[in-house]
């Protein structure tokens, strides 16, 4: 069982299984709402159970899609696209990602100007 939970605790969730490839987003709403980018697996919403779920909080940030976070100690948590089965889940909030890696990064062309990319590891320039 693959399980984590928000910096607080106030959010917790388990699944049975998640996709091993890490995306790793660099448009300039996954900067500006984790702070960096943002590092996501992906699984299917309905395989989500909830642990705790008082502070889980929705925001809509487009017309298409909507961020899960905390809303007591801030934690970015989840992206959800509408109308689709699956969900991003923050890999960094997960228990455990020692059999997970890198499989892509996405936006590129938007990332920030202070870090650099592994040529090795796959980058598609818009999504």
């Amino acid at each position: 069982m693959i399980t984590g939970q928000c910096e607080c605790g106030g959010v917790r969730f388990q699944m049975p299984e998640a996709r091993q490839e890490i995306t790793i987003c660099h448009c300039s709403q996954c900067r500006r709402t984790s702070g960096h980018l943002w590092a996501a697996t992906n699984a299917p919403f309905d395989s989500l159970t909830f642990l705790s779920d008082d502070t889980l909080t929705w925001y809509t940030s487009s017309d298409f899609a909507k961020r899960g976070f905390c809303n007591r100690c801030g934690s970015s948590l989840f992206y959800r696209m509408t109308g689709e089965a699956g969900i991003g889940i923050a890999a960094g909030c997960l228990d455990d990602t020692s059999s997970m890696r890198v499989g892509k990064h996405i936006f590129v062309k938007d990332k920030g100007d202070y870090y650099a990319i592994s040529e090795d590891e796959p980058q598609i320039q818009r999504f």
